[in-house]
């Protein structure tokens, strides 16, 4: 009795997302290469005849693809799978230490730089709280940093860091008096340019994103949980933002400003109007605290130990709820997103409470002729924003079809 072909565990192209062809034509070895190993990331261990099966490549083409990847230190072989006719399958993965990247978020409140591996494993970082971002500062703490994670590395290791990413709020300028300094205090992030600043210096790219659409994109390159095609996906921060996934690829926009929730027009909870950002932010949160005589700075120290009042925390919970649900709604009305995601630089418990009351909110809001979505968690949490920096030089060099 002959038995049945021993499949590797490639799963199946996700639902709504279009398959990536190959080309064998010749002059395309690099674009074949950023397919192979951007399918490795998305579904784990592959053969070549898997490879061949989902890009239509030829067995050739792809029998040189890997061995050019293998050589390169970016993929390693597996276990051969045998119980089958014929040779065994000898699977692939992403080699961990194939490549290197680094992630700096510039955040209103705090810092934070990563250290990631191939696989998007977090080898170290590094945090800093300020109460306002200093221009010099932040080049200081960043030359630091690189030099520090850096030299955890070898020497070897150490030449494969492909780049820094940057997260940062655009025109963060203009929120020096949200802050609470001077507007004199930020004025060089206006007239200087961090990226080119930082470049420079540094032996290796920069790139730069808003920084919603980075925690956005750490979801999308190394989110844990099996994501739908499309989501919406709010980001809960000092201010909060967001981001749009639309099949399978990263939508930011013509000005990288695609998904900014926090400018969404919300009730204000007094029969007026305002933004997002002014019910639905830590700054509202920090601003409740201070006014009642608390230390807000607990916020940015430790994000799962926060023990506020809880009466304060379930009040921002209800009214921070019931904007984004009210945006949601608004947003339904554009793109029918299957789900909404939603994460922060919260609290694991207070994320889930917020997931919640947001879902509780939507079934009162009035759908009709729309789809009520999904609400589910984020996956990523606080370091979201570094990751998806760290994602920039991930996404520029080796992979494709995660944006647009």
């Amino acid at each position: 009795m002959v038995k049945e072909p021993v499949r590797s565990h490639a799963a199946p192209i996700p639902a709504k997302q279009p398959a990536i062809r190959g080309t064998n034509q010749s002059g395309m070895r690099a674009r074949n290469e950023r397919l192979v190993l951007t399918l490795i990331r998305r579904h784990g261990a592959l053969a070549k005849a898997d490879i061949a099966r989902l890009t239509n490549l030829s067995a050739q083409t792809v029998s040189v693809i890997m061995r050019a990847l293998e050589d390169d230190g970016l993929l390693l072989r597996g276990s051969p799978q045998r119980g089958r006719v014929g040779q065994p399958l000898m699977p692939m993965t992403l080699n961990p230490t194939g490549a290197f990247f680094l992630g700096l978020k510039i955040g209103r409140r705090s810092l934070e730089i990563v250290l990631t591996d191939f696989l998007g494993a977090v080898r170290d970082r590094l945090m800093q709280v300020h109460l306002y971002p200093a221009y010099d500062g932040v080049l200081d703490f960043t030359f630091g940093a690189v030099e520090s994670l850096s030299a955890t590395l070898t020497a070897a290791e150490r030449d494969r860091i492909a780049g820094l990413g940057i997260a940062i709020p655009f025109q963060i300028w203009d929120w020096a008096k949200t802050i609470g300094v001077d507007r004199e205090a930020m004025a060089d992030w206006r007239n200087r340019d961090i990226q080119a600043d930082l470049a420079a210096r540094l032996p290796f790219a920069v790139f730069l994103q808003n920084d919603a659409t980075a925690a956005c994109s750490a979801e999308l390159v190394f989110g844990t949980s099996r994501q739908p095609g499309s989501f919406l996906h709010f980001y809960v921060a000092f201010f909060i933002g967001g981001g749009v996934v639309l099949d399978g690829s990263l939508f930011p926009g013509a000005s990288g400003n695609a998904g900014a929730l926090g400018s969404m027009p919300v009730p204000d909870g007094s029969g007026g109007m305002c933004q997002l950002i002014d019910r639905a932010s830590l700054a509202t949160l920090e601003a409740c605290l201070r006014d009642a005589g608390a230390d807000p700075s607990v916020l940015w120290r430790d994000t799962e130990h926060w023990g506020l009042p809880e009466a304060a925390m379930q009040a921002w919970i209800k009214q921070a709820g019931g904007a984004i649900a009210h945006a949601v709604n608004g947003a339904m009305a554009v793109i029918d997103f299957p789900t909404v995601m939603i994460d922060g630089w919260l609290p694991s418990k207070v994320r889930d409470l917020l997931v919640a009351q947001v879902a509780a909110d939507l079934e009162g809001q009035d759908f009709t002729g729309l789809d009520r979505p999904k609400v589910i968690a984020g996956t990523i949490g606080k370091g979201a924003r570094a990751m998806g920096a760290a994602s920039q030089p991930l996404l520029d060099r080796f992979l494709i079809g995660y944006t647009r």
